[in-house]
């Protein structure tokens, strides 16, 4: 990208991105292909990227991480996956790292963390979290997953969808109604173990996208979960949830943004190149309007993202500002990745073509982490209050 200068990252920042971008490069974007296929990435990656420090960033040096808290390192990570276009990845490895570990981290019992961390950091573990049901997706009060007190441990009831990372998670933070007559404040969360007895997973969806990503269905029939995998207090998982949801929408508003420059970029070079009525399809005026359109709105967005990527290093952002990042971010995404399937002409629509297939991932961006309508509630709430 052309234009304003970013300024937010030091030279320590730009070594760990060229680690980032060399790693990517050699071990991730080659073998994307294949993952697609098979409808996820393969659990030796994950292993990789534990090797070389790259999950859970944030982990403290006492379980074997980094103690890195400076999120710009996070979500340097995040970019240079969105801008390798690797849909599935550029989701699925962040979502370990910043959207499950801090419940980990946040509100595990020493226990649990003595013996979850060191195997989430070292790639062992793949985590995954575990709230939309068939029946309740945004609206999260209505779950009906049930977290049974036998005294001595819980019993978990119940299933959820959509869950991300979930073909291959062997950990998971499950949210259930320990008392289902309080609503919001009757849910709880807890770490379920994937070997616990009673628990079992679907087989990977047919998505419409992101075929790198494994996404399905899990089933919890009598599972005994142990009192020290309950996260933080009983009935107070709905505000954990509220309060690591702002997170989880950077994450998803920094990934969409990478992923929509990578299309611009490929669309930059295949224009360039693409011969039409005796020039190149750049020579259209047409071609030049829709790129320099898109130049603006992308360069404004990072340096909108830039910012709240330093509020969230001080813990300033708060839910309507991480609802109104997600929502803008998502929606840029989509409407890139249809300008461009356009500049592409008919070869747009062809799977071969990096563009098509950015062009299936983006649409589901404005579906998960909440729907962008309920994105617009949020703000909204902020705005009236």
């Amino acid at each position: 990208m052309q234009g304003l200068p970013r300024t937010i990252f030091t030279e320590e920042h730009e070594m760990f991105r060229q680690s980032v971008r060399d790693y990517i490069a050699k071990e991730i974007t080659p073998r994307n292909a294949e993952w697609e296929k098979n409808k996820m990435v393969s659990k030796e990656s994950w292993k990789g990227l534990g090797e070389n420090g790259f999950l859970c960033l944030s982990a403290p040096e006492e379980f074997g991480g980094m103690g890195i808290e400076d999120f710009r390192y996070a979500a340097l990570f995040i970019e240079e996956l969105g801008l390798s276009g690797c849909s599935g990845p550029a989701i699925g490895y962040p979502l370990h790292s910043e959207i499950v570990f801090p419940y980990v981290h946040h509100y595990g019992t020493e226990t649990a963390k003595s013996k979850y961390i060191p195997e989430m950091i070292s790639g062992e573990i793949i985590s995954a979290v575990a709230m939309t049901e068939p029946g309740a997706g945004s609206d999260l009060q209505n779950i009906k997953a049930t977290a049974q007190d036998m005294g001595d441990h819980y019993l978990i009831n119940g299933s959820k969808t959509f869950i991300t990372n979930g073909y291959l998670c062997d950990l998971v933070v499950v949210a259930a109604k320990t008392d289902s007559s309080l609503g919001a404040k009757g849910i709880s969360l807890f770490l379920v173990d994937t070997t616990m007895e009673g628990f079992s997973k679907g087989v990977p969806f047919e998505k419409v996208g992101l075929h790198a990503q494994d996404t399905c269905e899990l089933f919890f029939e009598d599972v005994k979960v142990p009192k020290e995998n309950l996260l933080g207090k009983v009935g107070e998982g709905f505000k954990y949830l509220m309060t690591e949801l702002a997170q989880e929408r950077l994450v998803v508003a920094l990934a969409a943004l990478a992923l929509a420059e990578s299309t611009y970029q490929a669309t930059i070079d295949y224009v360039k190149q693409r011969p039409a009525f005796g020039k190149t399809v750049a020579d259209f005026q047409n071609t030049r309007f829709k790129l320099a359109e898109m130049s603006a709105k992308l360069e404004m967005a990072r340096i909108y993202m830039d910012q709240l990527v330093l509020l969230h290093n001080d813990k300033k952002v708060d839910s309507a500002m991480a609802s109104a990042a997600k929502y803008t971010m998502t929606e840029l995404q989509c409407e890139v990745a249809d300008e461009c399937v356009q500049l592409h002409g008919g070869y747009g629509y062809m799977w071969e073509y990096p563009v098509a297939r950015a062009y299936a991932d983006a649409r589901v961006q404005r579906i998960y982490a909440g729907t962008n309508e309920i994105m617009k509630e949020l703000i909204a709430r902020k705005i009236l209050s």
